[in-house]
């Protein structure tokens, strides 16, 4: 398990999808030991952390039940704690699932919609002194891309994710266990995404590690006009501004190549930003 000490180094988050239909088309379904062949094989490349994922969160997407996404995902798991170093994070809004992950070796929860599915999760996250990544959302995944509208976009985004860090404080969530992240891709049109990358840096005000995840994201290709297995040039570009920018976390999907552009980002514009 990674000692992360934010403000020393950009951490990368490798991405494992073990269901059938995630939107970069590198879902795993129904193989645990091809999913932990290829998550060792992330962490040789360079990622601190494993974040798995056993129901799609594409724009559209339908929700699986419980008893799937932990047929999914618990397997995966429990083997690959046994063998990597690296964190794993679960990537869930049911508080069983999340559970479940954190008894076999989890101690990350990545909740995409930011407490609002399940506060159960809270407790969850508490009985196990567990880290939560509390993302920002406007809508659901199967709502969320229906003509997104701010008004003040980096207010509101802001002052959602203060109420939800309070929210998870209050529920006993020690703050330096919390993880904010804007939701690139998350209810957001293609502008959204390029101002909060642009202005990643104001949600440092709100006292808590910047997670951020552009990897092979729709805004991409609707710049380049690549398929997603094509966008590792703008996942690069974006990771590169978004590490200028403040971010703590990438979560990406192609860990070597995004390696090589993180360890120059940081020499580059890491100088001293204050750890939590």
């Amino acid at each position: 398990m990674i000692d992360f000490k934010f403000g020393s180094r950009t951490y990368i988050m490798g991405v494992l999808n073990v269901t059938p239909d995630s939107f970069s088309g590198d879902g795993i379904y129904n193989d645990a030991d091809k999913a932990v062949e290829i998550a060792e094989r992330l962490v040789e490349e360079g990622a601190d952390i494993i974040d798995i994922g056993g129901e799609s969160t594409r724009p559209g997407a339908r929700p699986v039940t419980i008893e799937e996404e932990i047929k999914r995902t618990i397997s995966v798991i429990k083997k690959l704690s046994k063998r990597i170093n690296a964190s794993i994070s679960i990537d869930t809004s049911k508080s069983e699932v999340a559970r479940l992950a954190l008894e076999n070796g989890a101690s990350i929860i990545n909740d995409i919609t930011g407490l609002e599915s399940d506060p159960e999760i809270i407790g969850v996250a508490r009985e196990f002194n567990a880290r939560v990544v509390l993302m920002h959302i406007k809508g659901t995944p199967r709502t969320m891309q229906d003509n997104p509208e701010y008004g003040n976009l980096i207010q509101e985004i802001k002052d959602k994710l203060r109420t939800v860090i309070e929210k998870a404080a209050a529920g006993g969530i020690k703050k330096e266990n919390i993880i904010i992240d804007p939701g690139i891709g998350f209810g957001k049109t293609l502008e959204h995404n390029l101002e909060i990358l642009n202005r990643l840096f104001e949600f440092r005000e709100l006292g808590r590690p910047v997670l951020v995840g552009p990897s092979r994201k729709s805004f991409i290709g609707k710049i380049t006009g690549d398929e997603p297995d094509k966008r590792q040039f703008g996942t690069a570009a974006s990771v590169a501004i978004a590490i200028k920018n403040g971010a703590d976390i990438v979560r990406v999907h192609d860990v070597k190549e995004m390696k090589q552009v993180v360890v120059i980002a940081d020499a580059i514009s890491r100088n001293g930003a204050p750890p939590f």
